[in-house]
C-alpha cells in the first residue's frame, strides 16, 4: 500500500487501467488521465473549482435534448471540433474541396428536392441561385453525387430553433447529374449567434466573446468511393467572416452573391462552387456533429 500525493497518484492510476484489453481505448484514456492531471496540477485547481466545472458539464448534459445539442456546441466553441477535423483530414489518402464543421443543427432525412428547387417554404426576400459541379480530384465529373444542404433563414434561425423540429425548411437533399452538375435556390441567410441561454453560451458570455458565426450555408456531398465531404460556404462580406466563434471559416470557402449570366436560374443572384472529392480510405466519418435526435433520442 502506498500513501498518495499530488504527484504519485497519476501513476497509479494508469497503473491500474493498464489491463484496459481495448488498446485503443486504454491508449485514449492513459493519455486523458494524464494531461487531466497535468492540468489540476497547472493550475492549481480548488475543490470548490473542480466542483464548479462538474456542475457545468451536469448543466450542459441537461441542456441536450433530441432537438439540441449542448455537447456538440461545446466542442465547436473550445475549438476542439476544428482541432479533430483537422487531425482527420491530415490522415486523408486524398482530400478535395477543405472541409468545415457538420454543427450541431444538422438533420437526417431532410426532404429530397429536385434541382432548381428552393430550400426555403415562405421566403420573405429575393432569392439566390447556387450551383456548380462536383468532380473528383483530376476535374472528372461525379454523376449521381448526393448533395445535403441546410441553413438558417433570413433572420439568423434554424428550423429547430423556430418551431421545436416540428416541421423541416432551409434544408433539403439533391442529387447531381451525369454531369455533376446540382443547382438549388435559398435566400441569403443571416450570420447568427450561438444560443446563449444555455451553459456553453453563458461560459462564451463570460469569456467577453461575441458568439456569432457568420453567414453560411451548411454543405454535405457524398458519392460512392469517395470521401465524403463536410462542408459550408461562408459569405465574405459578413461582420464576422475573420472571426467564427466556433473556428469553421477557411479563405477557400468564402464566397459572394452576385449577377452571374452563366447560372442555371437567370434573374437572380448566384452563387457559383465547384465541388472536389478525394478517393475513399475507409478512415471513418468525418461528421463532427449529428443530428441531435440520433444522440438525445425522443421518449
Amino acid at each position: 500500500m502506498q500513501d498518495l500525493n499530488e504527484t504519485t497518484i497519476t501513476p497509479a492510476v494508469l497503473e491500474q487501467m493498464a489491463r484496459t484489453t481495448d488498446p485503443r481505448l486504454r491508449q485514449i484514456m492513459d493519455a486523458a488521465v494524464r494531461h487531466l492531471h497535468n492540468f489540476a496540477r497547472e493550475v492549481n485547481l480548488t475543490p470548490a473549482e473542480w466542483l464548479t466545472g462538474i456542475k457545468f458539464l451536469t448543466e450542459v448534459g441537461h441542456a441536450c435534448t433530441p432537438i439540441r445539442q449542448e455537447f456538440i456546441l461545446l466542442s465547436d466553441v473550445l475549438g476542439v471540433s476544428a482541432l479533430v477535423n483537422a487531425l482527420h483530414d491530415k490522415g486523408a489518402a486524398e482530400l478535395g474541396t477543405q472541409t468545415s464543421l457538420l454543427g450541431p443543427f444538422y438533420r437526417e432525412k431532410a426532404p429530397e428536392l429536385p434541382l432548381g428547387a428552393c430550400i426555403v417554404a415562405n421566403p420573405s426576400i429575393d432569392p439566390i441561385t447556387i450551383y456548380g459541379t462536383v468532380t473528383d480530384k483530376q476535374g472528372n465529373p461525379i454523376r449521381n453525387a448526393r448533395v445535403e444542404v441546410w441553413q438558417t433563414d433570413e433572420l439568423g434561425l434554424y428550423d429547430l430553433q423556430k418551431d421545436g423540429g416540428a416541421g423541416m425548411d432551409m434544408r433539403g437533399n439533391f442529387t447531381a447529374d451525369a454531369q455533376g452538375k446540382y443547382h438549388f435556390r435559398t435566400v441569403r441567410p443571416l450570420g447568427y449567434s450561438i444560443p446563449l441561454d444555455g451553459p456553453v453560451g453563458q461560459l462564451v458570455t463570460a469569456q467577453a466573446r461575441h458568439g456569432f458565426r457568420p453567414s453560411h450555408i451548411h454543405i454535405l456531398i457524398s458519392a460512392p468511393g469517395y470521401r465524403e465531404l463536410v462542408t459550408a460556404l461562408y459569405f465574405g462580406d459578413d461582420d464576422h467572416i475573420g472571426s467564427d466563434t466556433v473556428f469553421g471559416v477557411s479563405a477557400s470557402l468564402v464566397v459572394q452573391a452576385k449577377d452571374d449570366p452563366t447560372s442555371p436560374i437567370q434573374g437572380l443572384q448566384a452563387v457559383r462552387y465547384d465541388f472536389q472529392l478525394g478517393k475513399d480510405a475507409a478512415q471513418g466519418t468525418g461528421r463532427l456533429g449529428a443530428d441531435p435526435s440520433a444522440v438525445v433520442p425522443a421518449h
